[in-house]
């Protein structure tokens, strides 16, 4: 299923969202920050969901949330957080949450490896959480950035090793790390999807086609994934250009 998501949508009220999204998808993945932060929104969106047709997922919340911090009480803290949001999930009838595996210290250098041990601490708790609970978990692979882990294959691999835990392939992402192929060995993990395009250098998720990203070929190396494409975009007006041709490219 075609899915849409995006930060900027979390600066609008819940039900202004919800009705401009049910227009045009069937899914939405809600980014549970600023105004969609789940504590504040549970009892609205359980009084308003069943008024509309669609389905969701939610993209856990990132900023001040670093669950692979050098600090304890900071790593445990970020772990709560997204517990929460697990919790909030299982009361929406949610049953897939994607997460970041956080960023390494940005002054001290040399940190990265303890860096990912620390998130994948955080994530085995997440992991045991969501195993109790029926819900399904993605780790979301990063874009090239100094302080992002998760940004190769090799990092994802450490990450959700011996663990139940899903991938969230995020395509731009991929692309700005150079790790397209190695990311694809790793679609049996795959639960999730978001899709955009840039142009390498950053994260500039533009509109499928405003990139160079070559998205028939990754379609096509994703033959058999059953889960949903995600556009993540900064607008709606490129949501549904994108929309249109990823229907096509999808058939």
């Amino acid at each position: 299923m075609i899915s849409v998501s995006s930060t900027s949508f979390s600066a609008q009220s819940l039900e202004s969202t919800l009705e401009m999204v049910s227009k045009e998808f069937q899914h939405w993945e809600i980014f549970a920050e600023g105004e969609h932060y789940l504590p504040h929104i549970l009892a609205r969106f359980g009084e308003l969901a069943p008024s509309y047709d669609l389905k969701y997922s939610i993209h856990a919340p990132i900023s001040d949330v670093n669950i692979a911090s050098m600090s304890e009480r900071m790593r445990e803290a970020a772990t709560l957080e997204l517990m929460s949001t697990m919790e909030g999930a299982i009361q929406m009838g949610i049953e897939t949450i994607t997460v970041h595996p956080g960023y390494r210290p940005f002054v001290v250098k040399g940190m990265e490896d303890k860096a990912v041990m620390r998130a994948a601490k955080s994530l085995r708790t997440l992991d045991r959480v969501s195993r109790e609970f029926g819900l399904r978990v993605a780790v979301e692979n990063m874009p090239e950035f100094f302080m992002m882990l998760g940004k190769t294959a090799t990092d994802m691999e450490a990450l959700i090793d011996g663990s139940d835990l899903g991938i969230c392939f995020d395509i731009g992402h991929a692309h700005t790390a150079g790790q397209m192929d190695e990311l694809l060995a790793l679609k049996d993990r795959f639960i999730n999807v978001h899709i955009h395009d840039n142009n390498g250098g950053h994260d500039e998720h533009l509109t499928i086609g405003d990139g160079e990203i070559d998205f028939q070929y990754v379609l096509s190396k994703l033959k058999g994934y059953k889960g949903n494409y995600v556009i993540e975009t900064k607008t709606m007006d490129s949501a549904l250009r994108s929309r249109d041709i990823l229907k096509q490219m999808l058939g």
